[in-house]
């Protein structure tokens, strides 16, 4: 039982790291989340920034322009020629195309902005911003219509501005590096406090686990639940319900062993007195006649002893019941078998033993418990029976056994009495008081119902209502 308990223990492992480990996966699924979220927030945030200077130096590219012999010139100015430097992320390209498209400046092979790319709305000019493939090499670029208003020339002039993705991607990096860090900071910093919090959460379970490992073996008290949280409560409640059950079961341990050690010590007194008395005479035929008593004496103390050794059976086999080792049977089939067992007995003493079982009746139920139920109920009915007289051994759907005698019967205020372990309806009765006892054992042990019925003309009638096994 010790090894059947420690096994789900060992395999659930620690509340706290279990809980850590959950709060740690959730944790780093919302910091993966978080990552992407924040790089595109800061890609968003770089992509702004660097199409503001993209528009800018578009613009005072587009301040330089002139006419010159009706030819459209830029006069590209320092400040121009100074954001076009190269840095250590990328570099900065620029084209000018006068009215008639045609390269009046600046590098010639810059791509043009695709069809139906929209003019942005961010900015009051009449410039497009675009994405595209430079030099084997991505590259973001704006598209400026500058209107050009000089003698001889008039209409739309393009300056195209085009720049490397490395000095955005330098700065979505560093941002998201930055709010990683934070972010791995405050889940650090979470996980800690969730510990703290769980081991101070958990110091009143070690209390209570403290208090249950000092009590001794024989301590079945209630445990106090008055400093306790509310979330114990109802553990320490159930802790206190089994050891009301464990106390109940000590006391009927006590009171059996109590019972059979009265039960047993009157009879082996009994024979140890016929057997001293035996020794004394000096007669043969008081011998043999000591010797017959001797051994109906023994029959019934093997008879007592079996009963208890029962009776002690029963829980075992209670237990294999609730732990799910219960067996599907034919309750119609065991009847039968065990009806043909008892037939010689009950023909010998002059009684006749009938069987109604017309179709089979399955149950869930362990065998041997069974086989001892109907043994009781038989022996009680034959010995109950007079010569001449029937005992009937009837199954009925949906699961239900009868056995009716046709004896004295019980009368109805002794009919819940009679299945108390050493009860005995008279003093003259030979058996020790346990065979209705334990079949009622066996009743509650299969969840089983035991009902004691007038039969007709007269005798009694006791039925046993099992539950119908699963098909």
């Amino acid at each position: 039982m010790t090894e059947r308990w420690s096994r789900p223990v060992s395999d659930a492992g620690s509340l706290r790291g279990r809980l850590l480990r959950r709060l740690a996966v959730l944790l780093t699924a919302i910091l993966l989340l978080s990552s992407l979220s924040a790089y595109w927030s800061a890609r968003r945030a770089a992509d702004t920034a660097y199409d503001r200077t993209l528009l800018a130096s578009a613009r005072a590219i587009a301040s330089g322009l002139y006419a010159d012999d009706g030819k459209l010139k830029a006069n590209v100015p320092y400040v121009a020629l100074d954001t076009f430097a190269y840095d250590s992320a990328g570099r900065i390209y620029y084209q000018v195309l006068d009215l008639h498209g045609t390269l009046a400046s600046g590098y010639g092979d810059l791509p043009a902005a695709p069809p139906g790319t929209r003019r942005t709305e961010d900015y009051p000019a009449l410039a497009r911003f675009y994405d595209a493939r430079y030099r084997n090499q991505g590259v973001r670029l704006v598209s400026l219509l500058q209107p050009v208003s000089e003698p001889g020339l008039t209409g739309m002039a393009e300056i195209r501005v085009a720049e490397t993705q490395g000095a955005r991607e330098r700065m979505a990096r560093e941002l998201l590096l930055g709010t990683l860090w934070r972010m791995g900071l405050l889940s650090l910093s979470a996980l800690l406090l969730v510990w703290l919090a769980v081991t101070l959460a958990l110091r009143p379970l070690d209390s209570l686990r403290r208090a249950v490992a000092s009590r001794a073996s024989d301590d079945l008290r209630p445990l106090p639940d008055a400093q306790m949280p509310r979330e114990l409560r109802p553990l320490i409640a159930a802790l206190n319900q089994f050891n009301d059950r464990l106390r109940g079961l000590f006391e009927r341990q006590s009171q059996f062993i109590a019972d059979a050690s009265h039960e047993l010590r009157t009879p082996l007194a009994a024979l140890k007195a016929r057997v001293e008395l035996g020794l004394r005479a000096q007669d043969p035929a008081t011998w043999r006649s000591t010797l017959e008593e001797s051994a109906q004496n023994t029959d019934k103390l093997t008879h007592l002893a079996n009963q208890l050794l029962s009776l002690a059976r029963i829980e075992s086999g209670a237990r294999a019941i609730a732990e799910g080792g219960a067996q599907r049977l034919d309750l119609s089939q065991l009847a039968r078998e065990l009806g043909m067992a008892l037939a010689p007995l009950a023909h010998a003493r002059g009684i006749a033993l009938a069987l109604e079982a017309k179709q089979p009746v399955w149950i869930e139920g362990e065998p041997t418990l069974l086989n001892e139920l109907l043994c009781n109920l038989l022996d009680n009915a034959l010995a109950h029976t007079q010569i001449g007289g029937t005992v009937i051994l009837r199954v009925l759907p949906p699961a239900i056994l009868e056995v009716q005698d046709d004896g004295p019967g019980i009368p109805l205020e002794e009919r819940e009495k009679v299945f108390a372990r050493f009860y005995r309806r008279s003093s003259k009765g030979s058996g020790a008081g346990l065979g209705l006892a334990i079949v009622g054992e066996i009743c509650r042990a299969h969840q089983a119902r035991i009902s004691l019925h007038q039969a007709q003309p007269h005798g009694l009638l006791a039925r046993v209502e099992f539950t119908v096994a699963a098909v």
